[in-house]
């Protein structure tokens, strides 16, 4: 059996959200990229905008680590593939250190990898000490490896936050407050990558500001399994091999899990890519995928592009697979408002129509037992959608009591707001993105 790879990693959380992680994370990779290291990034959770910018900090595909969604095997495997090329391995937690029930304090813990937690000190002296003990202390046996502090007014106030942690807690630097530093955001979190015009600029500048990084690498991690060698689970068979599906990746549909486009590839398809904005037709396809986003910032436009509309209407017309996942479903629908009340014709392929709200209308893990099988995924979105379409299934949260998203089909359209994971099960998958499926339902 071959050398499990072994390499530097730090797992980057906080208390809470809000607290900069992505700055701080985005930010050390680019300060590592620039002293000639090669880096690989990991989003902890079910997140689609996070890795956006850490992917241009790094240079480097992002992929996501879920404990729940993907396993521990798989979360294994994408290290061990990123430990055996990169000089460095930077994670950066979900929430604060210890929510959920698959925490960032659990996924450092399975992997023995070293925490370093981002503290925004903007409004505190002495107390980030006090905050840093009870984090550290909180688990007992946890590789915590020291605080980072951010938000920083300047050398003094830096100097009091770090006479202020106990003895034996490492401080790993500081960043300044700087509205140039600073990621935007907007109701489902950071602002999407390609729309922020000086994105580069901002990292360079977060990783110029960096202070007191340590210059020695932490200690390498090699990911071996703890009490079982790692399953050989090879490639998966090629169930779609040749079949291409068109994949929408514009401003409005974006939501993409790298590992979901990976697993269609690994399964034979051949993926194309396609804007629902900008183009007025589709590529030769036999499987059309419209994954979620924004439609509700690009109203007019998608109204406007009626070639589109024809299109995809064709393609459900002519019997051929359709899958659309939260923005993607909203754009099927007749109409979509956005959170002002402006509403938009949309494809008009499913009947009902959605509306933005000021609030979140569900957020959490789920679960689906579909037709091929149970997949995994989550649900995060500000809408509400009606119609009268009858739903083949209802997910479950993976915490009790969480109201599950509804599943609809016709013909070959499977609609929901649940995001699927697609490597929770490959051979579900690859019924659903069959172009002649076994199980069909209307």
């Amino acid at each position: 059996m071959s050398a499990v790879p072994a390499c530097p990693a730090l797992f980057i959380a906080a208390p809470a959200s809000g607290q900069g992680k992505t700055t701080v994370t985005a930010a050390l990779a680019a300060h590592h990229r620039g002293q000639g290291r090669r880096v690989r990034v990991f989003k902890t959770g079910p997140d689609f905008l996070d890795p956006m910018i850490l992917e241009r900090a790094s240079a480097a595909p992002v992929y996501q680590l879920d404990l729940w969604m993907g396993g521990e095997e798989h979360c294994r495997q994408l290290l061990q593939a990123a430990a055996a090329e990169a000089d460095l391995i930077l994670i950066e937690g979900v929430m604060g250190l210890f929510d959920g029930d698959c925490s960032s304090a659990d996924l450092a813990a399975l992997f023995g990898i070293p925490i370093v937690v981002v503290i925004d000190g903007s409004a505190m002296a002495q107390t980030f000490g006090a905050l840093a003990h009870g984090l550290a202390t909180y688990r007992p046996g946890l590789p915590f490896a020291g605080v980072f502090a951010n938000r920083v007014a300047g050398e003094r106030h830096y100097e009091m936050l770090a006479e202020s942690l106990p003895s034996g807690l490492a401080s790993f630097g500081w960043l300044p407050r700087d509205a140039d530093i600073a990621l935007p955001e907007r109701h489902l979190g950071l602002v999407q990558a390609a729309e922020v015009a000086d994105l580069e600029a901002r990292i360079a500048r977060a990783a110029a500001a960096l202070q007191a990084v340590p210059k020695l690498l932490p200690a390498a991690v090699s990911f071996a399994a703890s009490s079982v060698p790692p399953t050989a689970t090879g490639a998966q068979p090629p169930a779609l091999a040749g079949v291409r599906v068109a994949v929408a990746r514009d401003g409005a549909f974006a939501f993409l899990y790298r590992a979901n486009l990976d697993l269609l590839r690994e399964l034979g398809a051949e993926l194309s890519f396609f804007s629902p904005l900008l183009d007025g037709s589709l590529p030769e396809a036999e499987v059309l995928y419209l994954p979620g986003g924004y439609p509700e910032l690009h109203l007019a436009a998608l109204a406007a592009n009626g070639p589109m509309h024809a299109a995809i209407r064709a393609h459900h017309a002519a019997g051929k697979p359709l899958v659309a996942e939260c923005g993607g479903m909203l754009y099927l629908l007749e109409s979509l408002a956005d959170k002002d009340g402006c509403r938009a014709e949309m494809v008009g392929l499913l009947p009902g129509n959605a509306q933005m709200l000021g609030r979140l209308a569900n957020l959490g893990l789920h679960r689906v037992a579909l037709p091929e099988g149970e997949l995994r995924g989550h649900s995060f979105h500000y809408s509400q959608m009606e119609t009268p379409l009858s739903p083949i299934a209802i997910s479950e949260g993976a915490r009790a009591g969480r109201r599950g998203e509804a599943v609809y089909r016709i013909g070959r359209v499977h609609a929901s707001y649940m995001h699927l994971y697609f490597p929770s099960n490959p051979e579900a998958v690859a019924q659903l993105f069959a172009p002649a499926a076994s199980s069909l339902s209307t």
